[in-house]
């Protein structure tokens, strides 16, 4: 099985790995795939058509994605601080 993951530039790759980061390719927040919010979202009928996966946080954040508040607040605190 392959899966379609996001690089570093934002664009998609086939990976043999699955994604350990989700994100939302409108909003541009990533998080981890047990996060709360995205699966409120999820479950209400949304969110689905603008998911994108990374490999690691790292690549999330090359790509200009932020850390989503609710499933990593320290993260999205550090980057709050950072952008201000």
């Amino acid at each position: 099985m392959t899966y379609l993951l996001l690089d570093a530039r934002g664009r998609p790759y086939r990976s043999e790995s699955e994604g350990l980061w989700g994100g939302h390719r409108r909003s541009k927040i990533y998080g981890r795939l047990d996060c709360a919010a995205a699966a409120r979202a999820i479950a209400a009928g949304g969110y689905v058509r603008f998911r994108v996966f990374f490999a690691d946080e790292t690549t999330a954040i090359a790509a200009g994605y932020r850390p989503c508040a609710v499933c990593c607040p320290g993260r999205y605190r550090t980057w709050k601080e950072v952008t201000r």
